[in-house]
């Protein structure tokens, strides 16, 4: 037990229901290792610890009545700083709302709240969840090697998460956002169906390609949140109608699954470390029964091209009530952003909505012959914070960056992010499956299938 804080939840969820472990010393164990350890990670934004033991000792109480609410009652778990806590105060990674208290819950704070989740705290984001920090806030440090990115926008849930500072989080994506910090911290992330999960109470970067998922340990942790957090909610008309998620009625197998195989697209600037740890993933899956099935992906480039200047249009609007009246107190990257979306015309504009419709009946096409789409999360492992400030001065190279994760962020598909390897300076690879729109069962079943026969998820941050 002295890694506690590295068990998967549904590990954890087993132990509490049956009494070996209780929600309280659970979550003392978190709070005391968040005290030690986040001074120099710093993926938390706010620490919650009286609250979170509030809530511990109602979950002990109602499981020892016998009253278990969820298989995530009494878990310890954080939130990315853009989902409204009531009481508790929600920045979005801007100073400009520094103090700003909500006065109720988002609604998925508050799916998981009545599943008996504990709140440890709010984590660490960059400024309105675009591409970096605030210059008045301190970025998480990489666990694997703060030399290196620890992924954007949602780097606190990453850090955290992968240093067993909370057993999961809950991020958001609009161009990559849980998929890349889960890619640069070894760790398994959903960006569901666009709708699937409710965007009540969350800030808004861009409405029409924002998602809310879970980062997590495993392909079954992610299922998990994803089962509470999902359905419909009359707050926000724009949510999908709920469908269940059967946990134990999803086989964690690959068998009879058709998986999509471009190999131009996924050796398009694709460094090779990422190349072989994609081909590993491959046979992994015909060995399980699964069929690679060779398709042609619609073109990306136009979307990933298109994707600042689709969201630069959206983000302006979500912040029209404070830019640019109070310009001067964001930082450059956001200015530029909103700057750019401001100045986009209108023609302009349409151009960008009729190549991402292009795409997305194109890939609607595509995903009635598969059941499943193997693709990289980036074409390279977490950059160094050099290589990564001079991304910011190179438009093709942020294409790049993005090239496999912003199109479904485009087209609103499901995507699951998941841990295939390492490279030679043990830096963590992500790879990620893509699915029709609503399948987030097959995501997690495959996802479960890869984890059954690798330990790629399991490895762990040294020194920590």
């Amino acid at each position: 037990m002295t890694d506690l804080h590295y068990l998967e939840m549904h590990e954890l969820s087993l132990l509490i229901r049956t009494r070996k472990l209780s929600p309280v010393e659970v979550t003392e164990a978190q709070l005391a290792r968040i005290d030690r350890i986040d001074r120099d990670l710093h993926s938390y934004a706010r620490v919650t610890p009286e609250l979170a033991l509030e809530q511990a000792r109602q979950a002990e109480r109602e499981l020892m009545r016998g009253e278990c609410r969820s298989p995530l009652h009494g878990i310890p778990i954080a939130y990315k700083d853009l989902l409204w806590t009531a009481g508790v105060p929600t920045t979005a990674g801007m100073p400009i709302h520094r103090d700003f208290i909500p006065p109720e819950d988002a609604t998925v704070v508050a799916r998981l709240r009545e599943a008996g989740a504990v709140m440890l705290g709010k984590l660490q984001m960059t400024e309105g969840a675009f591409a970096i920090h605030h210059p008045d806030y301190t970025p998480p440090n990489n666990p694997w090697n703060a030399g290196h990115w620890a992924g954007a926008s949602s780097s606190g849930c990453g850090v955290a998460t992968a240093a067993g500072l909370c057993y999961a989080s809950l991020g958001s994506d609009t161009g990559g956002s849980i998929r890349f910090p889960c890619a640069a911290n070894g760790l398994t992330g959903l960006k569901p169906t666009w709708g699937r999960v409710s965007r009540y109470g969350a800030f808004e970067l861009a409405a029409s390609l924002d998602h809310i998922g879970p980062i997590t340990r495993s392909a079954r942790d992610a299922l998990f949140m994803l089962s509470t957090i999902a359905g419909h909610d009359p707050k926000d008309p724009t949510s999908l109608p709920s469908v269940c998620l059967e946990i134990p009625g999803i086989e964690d197998s690959f068998r009879g699954l058709r998986v999509g195989i471009d190999e131009a697209w996924l050796s398009d600037g694709v460094d090779p470390v990422i190349q072989q740890a994609l081909r590993q993933v491959m046979t992994i899956i015909r060995d399980g029964g699964g069929m690679l099935q060779r398709v042609r992906m619609p073109d990306t480039r136009a979307v990933s091209a298109n994707w600042e200047a689709h969201c630069g249009v959206q983000t302006a609007v979500a912040h029209a009530n404070t830019y640019p009246a109070r310009a001067a107190e964001y930082g450059p990257a956001l200015s530029r952003l909103i700057d750019g979306g401001r100045q986009l015309s209108g023609m302009d504009y349409q151009r960008v909505l009729l190549d991402a419709q292009r795409f997305n009946g194109e890939l609607e096409a595509l995903l009635k012959d598969v059941d499943l789409l193997l693709a990289p999360v980036q074409p390279y492992a977490a950059p160094t914070h050099e290589q990564l400030a001079n991304l910011a001065l190179d438009p093709e190279a942020n294409r790049r960056l993005i090239q496999f994760t912003s199109p479904f962020n485009v087209s609103g598909h499901p995507c699951l992010s998941l841990p295939c390897g390492f490279t030679d300076g043990g830096l963590p690879i992500g790879c990620q499956f893509i699915a029709g729109k609503g399948a987030e069962g097959i995501l997690c079943r495959a996802g479960m299938a890869l984890q059954k026969v690798t330990d790629w998820h399991k490895a762990r941050p040294q020194g920590l």
